[in-house]
């Protein structure tokens, strides 16, 4: 072994910490070999495999063929043309009843990250032909194997190379190199447009986001956590309360009782000092449980730690998975309480721009792993060694969560112009009731204008974000050509319209960078021609004039700065291009 180990390159040697111990009864779940439904994954001696696309869709479709409990459900087809599918466990036929409880689990929206793919084929083969079958009598399952289709061919053993298994695992991104786990609120990209509208009309009671972190070690094999929780902002107060009194301590005792042990969502703050402190990750709605807080759909956010095993992973969402079924069924009247009450709410100042809290909120119990530190010839520093053995001395780590940057004001309504399809189309997708003009309608409304707005330095997600922190809002009558939208916030997502629409929100289409028209101006004027036009400006109105040297004694660059003292005055003209950084989306007070 020793010999034909020397030969591998040192890459395809192990070079991971190692794992901890783990023996937990949640191992009885795993079906024997011989079983007709056994799965690949459970069939793999070393319970370190995930099988492809079509070997993932062949076993659903057998199961599909010989249960009458399960249904495959096509919503979409990814860019590479490959059909994005659900499979769905219940016991109404082709319409679920709107008086059961909808639990949506979804895999595989970072395919290496597929543990929730694995878990959900056998909890469906337990469902199916095992003991599981009560799960849904009062509920119903709807698993999304895999989200990212495209992302999941794309596998290899070199994908993840923090991560403890499977030994093939997919890419992180799409086919277009985009992260959907960025994309809940833009909906740039064709799969998330296709889940957003699936999960409009399927209204699921809870969403379950499966993923596997990097970073840290630490003992912690299921962690999971939603906005609202360690007295953070939620959009969706009743529900998080609800996710924090009742669904937090279950799911604990579940994965607990199965010997996992699961902890808070949490991110070290310090790769190379793992005590300096814990953050929240961020609350932001381009993440699933920034949207879910937002939409009103009770959002959990699965971190499997990529250290741990894959059988370690697999088996404790196993259990994450059923013992939410079984929760769901027990307290749909309450959550569904907590939910028509968050989608009433209509908060007339909207925090946003979440960032980084300097200050901890409080001081957390952690469960550490020991380590020590060397010196490393390759990076020249000292470097953190983990040594696979849990700390017996519990942790006292500063946590630290997130604070608004900004409040933004609720208006009545906001009016896209029609020219604007694009967005008016990914606004409709979101769910948002939208009144189009048939015919031309002069309205009186508040336009921004820009100031300053700038643009980052290098793309992110396909796009070049831009930024803008100075705005000067004027009135006006405005007049939208027919197929414009008014979008009232008067409505339950009407949080997502503010989100999305005000150009200084760092979720809106603006700071992706969807709104560049407006930072081109259009026609110049020349010096021959601005020189004596200003000159008679100046002499006629002595207000200007006295403004005029007023900031050139203020500001000796402008002062030195002939272009821009020209500028200056042409700005001041019905000459300058009255678009030019008027933001396109008018606010209605």
């Amino acid at each position: 072994m020793s010999q034909s180990r020397s030969n591998l390159a040192p890459w395809d040697q192990p070079f991971l910490p190692p794992a901890l111990a783990w023996d937990g009864a949640s191992r009885a779940l795993l079906a024997d070999a011989t079983s007709p439904w056994v799965t690949d994954f459970e069939r793999d001696p070393a319970l370190d495999f995930s099988p492809d696309y079509a070997a993932t869709r062949a076993w659903f479709d057998r199961l599909d063929a010989a249960s009458d409990l399960i249904r495959i459900q096509q919503f979409g087809t990814s860019p590479e043309g490959r059909p994005i599918y659900a499979v769905i466990a219940s016991r109404d036929g082709v319409t679920l009843d709107p008086a059961k409880p909808v639990l949506l689990a979804q895999a595989g929206i970072h395919p290496g990250e597929i543990d929730g793919k694995d878990a959900g084929m056998m909890l469906l083969r337990d469902i199916a032909f095992g003991s599981k079958g009560d799960l849904i009598d009062r509920a119903n399952l709807v698993l999304i194997p895999i989200l990212s289709v495209d992302g999941h061919e794309r596998a290899s053993a070199y994908s993840r190379p923090n991560q403890r298994g499977p030994r093939i695992q997919g890419w992180r991104n799409t086919a277009t190199n985009q992260n959907l786990n960025r994309d809940f609120l833009k909906l740039d990209q064709p799969e998330m447009r296709v889940l957003r509208t699936f999960i409009n009309a399927l209204k699921p009671d809870l969403y379950l986001d499966i993923h596997v972190t990097d970073g840290m070690d630490y003992q912690y094999d299921i962690t999971f956590g939603f906005n609202g929780e360690f007295d953070s902002y939620s959009r969706s107060p009743a529900s998080s309360a609800w996710l924090d009194d009742v669904f937090k301590p279950a799911i604990n005792a579940a994965l607990e009782d199965q010997g996992h042990i699961p902890g808070p969502l949490v991110f070290g703050l310090d790769d190379q000092n793992p005590r300096a402190g814990l953050s929240d990750g961020g609350l932001g709605e381009r993440f699933s449980n920034g949207w879910g807080a937002a939409a009103h759909v009770p959002t959990v956010l699965i971190e499997n730690h990529s250290l741990k095993p894959y059988e370690q992973r697999v088996l404790g969402t196993y259990v994450f998975m059923e013992a939410s079924l079984r929760l769901l069924a027990d307290q749909a009247a309450p959550l569904r309480a907590a939910i028509t009450a968050d989608r009433a709410l209509r908060p007339a100042e909207i925090p946003a721009n979440f960032q980084p809290d300097p200050t901890p909120h409080q001081t957390r119990a952690f469960k550490g792993v020991l380590y020590e530190t060397y010196d490393s010839p390759a990076s020249g520093r000292a470097e953190i060694r983990w040594l696979g053995r849990p700390d017996p001395e519990l942790w006292q780590v500063p946590y630290y969560g997130s604070r608004p940057g900004l409040t933004l004001a609720r208006p009545t309504a906001y009016w896209v112009p029609a020219y604007r399809a694009d967005l008016i189309e990914r606004l409709r997708i979101h769910g948002l009731t939208l009144e189009t003009l048939t015919a031309p309608r002069t309205v009186p409304v508040e336009m921004l204008r820009l100031n300053n707005p700038t643009l980052a330095t290098r793309a992110n997600e396909g796009h070049v974000q831009a930024s803008v922190t100075d705005v000067t809002p004027i009135r006006r009558d405005w007049t939208f050509a027919p197929g414009s939208v008014r979008v009232p916030t008067d409505q339950p997502l009407g949080d997502i319209a503010v989100l999305l629409l005000e150009p200084q929100s760092s979720e809106s289409f603006f700071a992706w960078g969807m709104v560049p028209e407006i930072l081109s101006r259009v026609e110049y004027i020349e010096g021959y021609a601005i020189a004596p036009l200003a000159e008679a400006m100046m002499a006629a109105d002595p207000a200007l004039k006295a403004e005029f040297e007023a900031k050139l004694a203020a500001e000796p660059a402008f002062a030195a700065d002939g272009d821009a003292r020209l500028s200056w005055f042409y700005a001041r003209t019905p000459f300058h291009d009255d678009r030019f950084r008027l933001y396109p989306i008018a606010r209605e007070n």
